[in-house]
């Protein structure tokens, strides 16, 4: 049974199939709904962040899938676009499953779809991954953001933090794809030489907080 398949079983204890991941966080959270969040650092540019974004059957971990397969996804990374998978069925028959529709795309900057995700998607609730890109002096910084609220069967403190950590590990699984995730802290990439001028550009912490600074009035940076 695929994690998504155990995580609709309602009546399971959320601490069945949730264990604590670095740099979880549920930032809010209320009677019906919550704001998970996630970032990370990659030595690639935001042009490559783009294009691995695009490609999510490199990156989106099959354990969070329908069919079990990530070969199985694919996205048009454009408004309107999808992220859907197909679910090869018994005797050829091919359906498919919508994850998300695409409602903002501005290469290298930033993606927005709105999609429940998982059991989510058999509730009355709305789903928003907004998912942000900012260059650094080492590569890319990026942000997760999934908001969800509506109405639901789950329990906001059992499924928020299960959630949280499905966020978690997609990211994740995007900074591998792009080489590995580095450092919060102590960007020496980012540090010139003693004989080289300083320059005036931005570091992966510079980068981190002003994407960590998540102006919930606007969406976040880089949305107007």
């Amino acid at each position: 049974m695929n994690f998504w398949n155990r995580m609709a079983t309602v009546l399971l204890p959320a601490a069945l199939f949730y264990a604590p991941a670095a740099g979880a966080k549920v930032i809010d959270q209320g009677d019906i709904g919550f704001t998970v969040a996630h970032t990370a650092q990659v030595a690639a540019t935001p042009g490559d962040v783009w294009k691995m974004l695009r490609t999510p059957d490199k990156w989106w971990s099959a354990e969070h899938s329908w069919s079990g397969d990530a070969a199985n996804f694919w996205l048009d990374a454009q408004a309107g676009g999808c992220f859907c998978e197909k679910l090869p069925g018994k005797d050829g028959a091919m359906g498919s499953v919508q994850h998300a529709r695409i409602i903002f795309a501005q290469p290298a900057q930033m993606m927005r779809l709105s999609g429940a995700f998982g059991p989510l998607q058999g509730e009355a609730v709305t789903g928003t991954l907004t998912i942000q890109i900012q260059p650094t002096a080492a590569g890319s910084a990026i942000r997760f953001d999934y908001v969800v609220g509506g109405y639901m069967r789950f329990k906001v403190g059992e499924i928020a933090p299960a959630v949280d950590q499905v966020i978690g590990e997609q990211l994740v699984g995007l900074a591998r794809a792009l080489g590995g995730a580095l450092p919060v802290t102590g960007d020496k990439a980012a540090e010139p030489a003693a004989d080289e001028p300083a320059k005036d550009e931005p570091s992966l912490d510079d980068a981190m907080a002003d994407l960590l600074k998540g102006d919930a009035a606007t969406g976040g940076a880089g949305d107007d």
